[in-house]
């Protein structure tokens, strides 16, 4: 094992910087949105900052979301961190920066069930459903530029999604998803 780990950390050193060079290099040649992983530290942020990311995914550290919200990059949490109540890692909890209103993005991650979900989290009100929803909709789709979708306008794709709420005593409402609409049509 000791071997194995030893080679492990051979290559990395070896080859991590210029595979990571390229494919930075590469996705800014052809104009593609670019996400950090992960970030702990500010030298992290800074090098997600260098190299031009617009998404911080997953930071791990409120210092770490801290320096990339600054760094003008939108925050990306999983889903399941929010349903569950915090990071099944021990890193910073998705509600955590939805209280200091910087959770940008939410992403099913692991468990694609957990977005519908996570978005009636964010939205203990109906007021607040259209801020909640857009984590899941609007924001991701600009971040990365797609311009067709995301939001309930003419001339977008109408992707929808009808939903009831069960209500269930002590707990939150669970979103039923009643009715799918791709491009506006009828899918399910």
């Amino acid at each position: 094992m000791q071997a194995f780990e030893a080679e492990t950390i051979a290559r990395q050193t070896r080859y991590a910087a210029p595979q990571r060079a390229a494919v930075v290099a590469a996705a800014q040649r052809l104009g593609l949105p670019l996400a950090s992983h992960d970030d702990a530290k500010p030298e992290h942020v800074a090098e997600a900052a260098a190299e031009g990311m617009c998404i911080a995914e997953f930071p791990t550290t409120l210092e770490a979301a801290d320096l990339s919200r600054k760094a003008g990059m939108k925050l990306l949490m999983g889903a399941p961190n929010l349903v569950r109540g915090g990071s099944h890692s021990g890193n910073i909890a998705a509600s955590d920066l939805a209280a200091r209103g910087w959770l940008d993005i939410l992403s099913s991650d692991y468990m694609p069930v957990s977005l519908l979900q996570a978005v009636f989290l964010l939205a203990p009100t109906d007021a607040e459903l259209p801020a909640a929803a857009a984590t899941a909709t609007a924001t991701p789709a600009e971040a990365v530029g797609l311009t067709d979708r995301g939001r309930l306008e003419i001339g977008k794709r109408a992707d929808l999604l009808r939903v009831r709420l069960h209500r269930r005593e002590g707990a939150p409402p669970l979103p039923i998803v009643q009715g799918v609409w791709r491009a506006g049509r009828r899918v399910a």
